[in-house]
């Protein structure tokens, strides 16, 4: 299901900025449309995070699903309706660009694809749902492969099929239709995880009302029940504010390099889509790699700690080398950068989903999401400023913010085992 979902959204990354400087935009106007999911994710991912910790994982992906078939329909819209300039601006600091009718419906496709995509937070409480902590760091290893298999095969598509005489609409149907298969697959194959939730009967959309009917099992956590869900409560579990912290960081660097990547392809290096598209597929390949096989291999063996703590070493490393103005550079900091992210972000989500109980973990995935939301609404839009006035210098702010996160792992990894130790001396002289 993830793969299904990851392929679907991986197909567009490498033809939007040139979709979007078709149809009148410029890395501006790109940066704004790639801020206007993450924007609308920020207000719809704790909603429906909470959603399924009330009526099930299962429905709550449905409804995701079928807001991202929507909004790729009205994708496809965009491309027949005539190009209509409605208004131009040009400044020093934004740059010159045109808003046409089509653009305008391609905004108002990623709001609403936005507003329903909360399903990676909730696909992430669905893993937590089904995992032990002896197999924790292997699940989310192989669920962070299942998305780098989606981005392998994704941006390479595309760039084949944007080759054809569709062009860029073949990616975008292709897009719609993984979309409308999602939602089949998780219908008729995916069962429910969250313990406490009991379905009533076979899913049904002839009555919305009975298609959220539960029943609630009694299941005794130590913690207090749902109404303690808030972004308050959550805040309070021992942990959070430091892994939402790090949730923030991250998400903003790798902003800065979404924005930032297409444009310096497509304008400085004068890439095609089909060498974008190849450039992500390596970078993704790597991951799976790393994802898959390695984490498997290191889990039990190596913490989650320490995993997040090499990662984001090679991440900074990576944003640092991506500043130069280099093809062969390029190559070798795209795979520091699959390198450490493959080992760091699925260690992350693995230590996100040992925290709080597990009737709380759709909202903890839910809030979590919306702190890289709003890291990604900030990112994307300052990338797009940045590359019209600094272009790759912008990475090494990335670069910087992963020291920061390094530093942060270091110095709370050292405080614990610090709490630790003097516990485990007060136990020994307390048994003398």
């Amino acid at each position: 299901m993830n793969f299904i979902g990851i392929l679907g959204y991986s197909i567009v990354i490498p033809i939007l900025i040139f979709i979007v400087i078709d149809l009148g935009g410029n890395g501006f106007i790109y940066g704004i449309l790639g801020a206007m999911y993450p924007f609308f994710q920020l207000i719809g991912a704790p909603v429906l995070g909470k959603l399924s910790d009330r009526v099930g994982r299962k429905k709550v992906l449905i409804i995701s699903q079928a807001g991202t078939f929507v909004a790729w329909s009205l994708f496809l819209l965009a491309f027949i309706l005539p190009k209509i300039n409605l208004w131009e601006a040009t400044s020093g600091f934004t740059g010159n660009y045109i808003i046409t009718l089509p653009l305008i419906l391609i905004f108002v496709a990623r709001i609403f694809d936005g507003f329903t995509g909360g399903n990676v937070s909730v696909a992430n409480a669905y893993l937590s749902d089904i995992s032990t902590d002896n197999n924790r760091d292997k699940n989310f290893g192989m669920m962070g492969a299942s998305t780098s298999l989606g981005f392998v095969l994704g941006p390479a598509v595309a760039g084949v099929l944007a080759s054809t005489f569709l062009e860029e609409a073949l990616p975008i149907i292709l897009a719609a239709l993984i979309s409308l298969i999602a939602i089949f697959v998780i219908l008729f194959r995916l069962p429910e995880s969250n313990p406490c939730v009991v379905d009533t009967g076979n899913l049904s959309f002839r009555s919305f009302r009975r298609f959220f009917q539960v029943e609630h099992k009694e299941c005794h956590t130590g913690q207090s029940n749902e109404s303690s869900n808030g972004f308050r409560d959550v805040l309070k579990i021992d942990g959070i504010p430091l892994l939402y912290a790090v949730y923030f960081l991250t998400f903003l660097a790798f902003s800065l390099f979404y924005a930032g990547l297409p444009i310096y392809a497509s304008t400085l290096l004068e890439w095609s889509s089909i060498e974008l598209g190849i450039f992500l597929a390596y970078s993704s390949a790597i991951m799976i790699l790393v994802q898959g096989p390695l984490l498997s291999y290191l889990s039990g063996k190596v913490s989650s700690v320490s995993c997040i703590i090499t990662g984001t070493v090679l991440l900074s490393l990576s944003f640092y080398l991506l500043s130069f103005s280099s093809i062969v550079i390029m190559y070798i900091a795209i795979t520091f950068l699959s390198l450490g992210n493959g080992l760091m972000w699925p260690s992350f989500l693995s230590v996100l989903s040992k925290t709080g109980t597990q009737n709380l973990q759709g909202a903890i995935q839910g809030y979590g999401n919306s702190m890289g939301s709003f890291a990604s609404i900030f990112g994307l839009v300052l990338g797009g400023v940045l590359f019209e006035s600094i272009q790759t210098s912008m990475f090494i702010i990335g670069s910087v913010i992963f020291f920061l996160i390094f530093l942060l792992m270091v110095a709370n990894h050292f405080k614990t085992n610090t709490v630790k130790s003097k516990t485990h001396q007060q136990s020994i002289e307390f048994t003398k």
